[in-house]
């Protein structure tokens, strides 16, 4: 799941029970700001209690960034200024009683529903039909809304108490999220000062400020991330970040190295799409590292930024099969189509999948298919787009996988074709 995702369903669900709650809650108003004060001073003390625990070994890293997400996401929930409003009588019910009950069964019920009913894997690898259900501006457009105003109202809140470190941090992540990394570096350097040892608001800061600088991760950014990785050599996304830097100096052995401690560390719930295109970056890393041809196109040209901020762009098309390849493999063989930054790391910045009997296939790529938040296609320059035949169902190119490459192309392009033309010895 998406931090996106997740900011915008607890806004609407906070929303509802806002609705709902408020009125029987109303007359606890003239203590409302002791009782934030109180919450924020044990969010305080569990973050400090987990840190603890991390550094003790008493928590694994996958156990520590679930239980460490949990927390933000509630000192979110907890972030919505009170409203004053005048004292109506009303009958003697046990108000309490019914805002526990609903501020419970809402948020379970509509958990249930939607393990039921939605498709949980949609949120970070879309199926075929995505694209052309959903325009990729106008997600961007709504998911940078409700962001937008969850992250005001958070400013707010520490603006009145500016020593929370964790609350910062986790400003600044939620600017980055929506591609404001101008306003969310002078957040990071002030998190930083208050909580210097956090890896992972280290690696998040070294991101921001790698997009800021037109994403090159030399100088201040490195520093950050080998700083990170001295308090944990095993963070993934430091390790992720430090394998990007030596791909870019074309240190394929090192990338690879660093991308391989990253994969052994990946919790348990990544998802599998992203885990395969990590692989997929691995193989090639030692390919280009031992001298053996690679599958995009090795032509030169400079990975600049195409994008204004808050700019979404989109790149679409149509897949087709060659003829002389069309009676190999099954009809069941996925199909994967994807954008790759050129002279960058070879994972995806875009993907979709569908399969060999969707050909003629077409297809638009764009920031609500990219399989990791911290690289989307608005954040990169030129790229390619591949489109592989597998037999197995990975990512991952093996051979006999059926693949074609189209020119290099920036972001925004349209009627794009890519020829699946070879098959991959």
């Amino acid at each position: 799941m998406t931090l996106a995702f997740w900011f915008i369903a607890w806004a609407m669900t906070l929303l509802v029970l806002g609705l709902l709650i408020w009125p029987l809650l109303k007359r606890q108003d003239a203590r409302g700001n002791e009782e934030a004060e109180k919450r924020l001073s044990v969010y305080r003390q569990q973050f400090a209690e987990l840190e603890q625990d991390y550094k003790n070994a008493v928590l694994t890293d996958a156990q520590y960034q679930q239980s460490k997400h949990e927390l933000e996401r509630r000192l979110l929930e907890e972030t919505a200024p009170d409203t004053k409003a005048p004292i109506v009588p009303v009958r003697p019910v046990n108000r309490r009683a019914i805002a526990v009950a609903l501020a419970f069964l809402i948020p379970t019920i509509g958990g249930l529903l939607y393990w039921k009913l939605g498709s949980p894997e949609a949120v970070t690898l879309p199926s075929a039909s995505a694209p052309a259900a959903q325009s990729g501006s106008e997600y961007a457009h709504q998911t940078s809304e409700g962001l937008d105003a969850l992250s005001e109202r958070l400013k707010k809140k520490l603006e009145q108490n500016p020593n929370d470190g964790v609350g910062w941090a986790l400003l600044a992540r939620s600017y980055a999220e929506i591609g404001r990394h101008a306003d969310a570096v002078p957040i990071y350097e002030k998190a930083m000062k208050l909580i210097p040892d956090d890896p992972q608001m280290l690696a998040d800061y070294a991101d921001a400020l790698g997009m800021l600088q037109g994403r090159k991760l030399e100088g201040k950014p490195e520093q950050l991330i080998q700083q990170a990785l001295k308090i944990d050599p095993n963070h993934v996304k430091a390790l992720m970040l430090a394998g990007t830097i030596a791909f870019d100096r074309r240190e394929f052995g090192k990338a690879a190295q660093y991308w391989e401690r990253a994969n052994a560390n990946l919790p348990t719930e990544t998802e599998a799409g992203a885990r395969q295109e990590l692989l997929a970056g691995i193989a090639e890393a030692k390919g280009l590292a031992t001298g053996k041809p690679v599958t995009a196109s090795a032509a030169g040209v400079p990975a600049t930024p195409s994008k204004q901020e808050g700019q979404a762009v989109a790149i679409s098309g149509t897949v087709t099969l060659a003829p002389s390849l069309a009676a190999k493999g099954a009809s069941t063989d996925t199909l994967f189509v994807f954008a790759r930054e050129m002279n960058g790391p070879p994972m995806p910045v875009s993907i979709v999948r569908a399969t060999k009997k969707d050909l003629p296939f077409t297809f638009q790529l764009d920031d609500s298919t990219s399989p990791m938040p911290s690289r989307k296609l608005s954040d990169v320059g030129t790229v390619v787009i591949v489109a592989r035949l597998s037999k197995s169902g990975e990512a991952m190119p093996k051979s006999g996988d059926l693949q074609g490459v189209s020119e290099p192309m920036k972001p925004g392009a349209n009627k794009v074709t890519v020829v699946i033309d070879r098959e991959i010895p």
